[in-house]
């Protein structure tokens, strides 16, 4: 296994840790959304360094990375419509106050 390889996954893995404590230790949605983008963003790290290290010649991996990021981008579209819908309406986008939105 190469150094850049080991670098990339070590780099993906403290920003998965970080973006699961961010998701999991905050009360404010827009937060949790950035915790949880984090954690996407370290899973792309991941697949693109591993996808280099396998097939160094194959742009293939990159081009999925950008489908990723672009449904990750609606993704943050609708969470943070819905935060501001929701802040409107109530006044705040803490989650502990929305239990109402419980089916």
């Amino acid at each position: 296994m190469s150094i850049e390889l080991l670098l990339a996954l070590m780099t993906g893995a403290a920003l998965f840790g970080v973006g699961v404590y961010g998701a999991l230790s905050q009360t404010n949605l827009v937060m949790i959304m950035m915790g949880i983008e984090l954690m996407l963003a370290a899973a792309m790290v991941n697949l693109v360094a591993f996808w280099r290290y396998l097939h160094p010649d194959n742009p293939a991996g990159q081009m999925f990375v950008l489908i990723i990021m672009t449904v990750m981008a609606i993704e943050m579209a609708v969470g943070f419509g819905i935060a501001i819908a929701r802040f409107r309406a109530k006044g705040s986008v803490e989650m502990e106050e929305a239990a109402e939105l419980k089916g």
